[in-house]
């Protein structure tokens, strides 16, 4: 028994509709950045900031879970992308400050100077 090709444009546009819509939020925001939102900290960084990282977040969610067809995947499959990714993500944050604190410290309590 054959089974009727179905279109995919209703989802293509779907797709396009979300991205574009977080996009141009984004945009939006950093074009007017509201002071309401610039100069309020949260943990250290200000909220325009934190919201900018959320929906950059989501976008690359979506982008794989839409064009890498991860919605059709197995559970361990989704999870062994995801966590490794993860993994890998807070491993470098952590170097990265790691090593940034220590060479700010050498720069900070030695006689090198800040010449960049």
């Amino acid at each position: 028994m054959a089974h009727a090709h179905e279109s995919n444009t209703k989802r293509i546009w779907l797709v396009f509709g979300i991205l574009s819509l977080v996009t141009i939020v984004e945009v939006a925001l950093g074009m007017a950045k509201p002071a309401a939102l610039h100069h309020t900290n949260l943990f250290g960084m200000n909220i325009l900031n934190w919201i900018f990282i959320i929906l950059t977040l989501f976008k690359a969610y979506y982008i794989v879970w839409a064009f890498m067809h991860m919605e059709g995947e197995t559970k361990s499959l989704r999870r062994s992308v995801v966590w490794t990714a993860v993994f890998l993500i807070l491993y470098l944050a952590f170097i990265l400050l790691v090593e940034g604190h220590y060479v700010f410290g050498v720069f900070k309590n030695s006689t090198i100077k800040w010449n960049f």
